[in-house]
């Protein structure tokens, strides 16, 4: 922290959060106001860029249950927006070996970095329209403005790219991102240790989708469900210089030794619709490694 007040202002203005006006003073930018501010309904062409929450009763929008619109900035009202959407997504009863205890229905730190990457990475030139989580009953979708920049299957892969430099460098100082492109990486992986359905991103006219699933048994898991699932892990083994195997996409599934069979289906069915290819396709079958199409 500067010392003294002018210094105070000094850095703002490196960091072009204010700038020096003809009045020997100072005026609020664009960046400014939509990170730091208290009340964003005061600077009218940013108003409709606050994040919208809106939970449902049901599986569909029909009927809602509540809705709400953030009123301070990103950066001022990143942990308070975390924490107002903890505290409505649904929870489970585990029961352990002598207590009961509720978990979330979605891992934390997936829902942090999706808010996250919906807000650092939207398209600020689209306007009426700002980022958006949806709360259903068996799942949850963040929306931001903007197509993304990487090929939606490439997003475990490729190289951050950030459509809003100044605002994800920002975001990063103060802990918010990590400006590494990793943050789809600890979604997948989250939803792995969870043993949930893999995350879906879609782009629709203009907006990029992610959805979160909620916990749905082995058996009842569509065969595209498997087949996307079985991608993402085999994406998430090659980034960390690991290949997938038969083994592997058991405990992605949580899978018994002697459904080894079920496994190759799944494998078999995801390199039939060129998701994944064998590493070296002269190994025997119960040694092959798997890696993605793109690999």
């Amino acid at each position: 922290m500067p010392e003294n007040r002018k210094l105070i202002l000094e850095r703002l203005v490196e960091d072009r959060i204010i700038i020096k006006n003809s009045a020997s003073g100072y005026d609020i930018t664009n960046l400014g106001a939509i990170l730091l501010s208290k009340e964003l309904s005061k600077f009218p062409s940013l108003k409709r860029k606050s994040v919208r929450v809106i939970i449902y009763r049901g599986k569909d929008r029909i009927e809602t249950i509540r809705e709400q619109e953030g009123g301070k900035g990103y950066a001022s009202g990143f942990e308070g927006l975390i924490g107002f959407i903890n505290n409505l997504l649904p929870r489970n009863e585990v029961i352990g070996k002598a207590l009961r205890k509720e978990v979330p229905m979605y891992p934390e730190l997936s829902v942090r970095e999706l808010v996250a990457n919906a807000i650092i990475h939207q398209d600020f030139t689209l306007r009426g329209t700002g980022p958006m989580i949806e709360i259903f009953s068996d799942r949850m979708e963040i929306t931001n403005p903007g197509v993304p920049l990487v090929k939606t299957e490439r997003f475990l892969d490729s190289p951050p790219r950030s459509r809003n430099e100044s605002l994800a460098s920002f975001m990063r100082r103060i802990g918010i991102c990590e400006e590494r492109g990793s943050g789809i990486d600890k979604v997948v992986s989250q939803t792995e240790y969870y043993q949930l359905p893999a995350p879906v991103i879609e782009v629709t006219e203009g907006h990029t989708r992610v959805t979160l699933y909620s916990y749905k048994p082995f058996n009842e898991m569509e065969r595209q469900e498997k087949i996307h699932a079985c991608y993402l892990h085999a994406c998430l083994k090659y980034v960390t210089k690991e290949y997938m195997t038969n083994a592997s996409l058991r405990h992605r599934f949580g899978l018994d030794d002697k459904n080894s069979s079920t496994a190759s289906r799944i494998i078999r069915d995801a390199v039939d619709a060129q998701k994944l290819k064998p590493l070296d396709p002269t190994t025997a079958p119960r040694y092959m490694k798997y890696i993605p199409f793109w690999a």
